[in-house]
């Protein structure tokens, strides 16, 4: 297995389904970072933890990735919506189920 491999299963093992309301205070700090669903979420927090800064400017350009923003997140609360969350220090990365 390749160090890329290892590293993505790493990240893998990482993540969890967890209510957004469980993740209010990483919100409140604006350490809450939207994925959108069309990207993989270990990839982007590979991505992440390995700083590839040109990869993840290109999902911000696009809109794919981004703070999560206010209204998504009162939204998320009201519907007690369940997201797959992973840490890369300092940031929680979040996607929508």
């Amino acid at each position: 297995m390749s160090q890329e491999d290892l590293s993505k299963e790493k990240v893998n093992l990482e993540t969890s389904k967890i209510a957004w309301s469980e993740l209010q205070r990483f919100f409140a700090q604006g350490l809450a970072v939207n994925i959108a669903t069309e990207l993989d979420l270990v990839v982007v927090a590979d991505a992440f933890s390995k700083d590839d800064k040109a990869l993840v400017e290109q999902w911000m350009k696009n809109q794919q990735v981004h703070l999560v923003t206010d209204q998504q997140a009162a939204l998320w609360i009201k519907d007690n919506t369940q997201v797959w969350a992973v840490v890369i220090k300092p940031w929680v990365l979040v996607q929508t189920i």
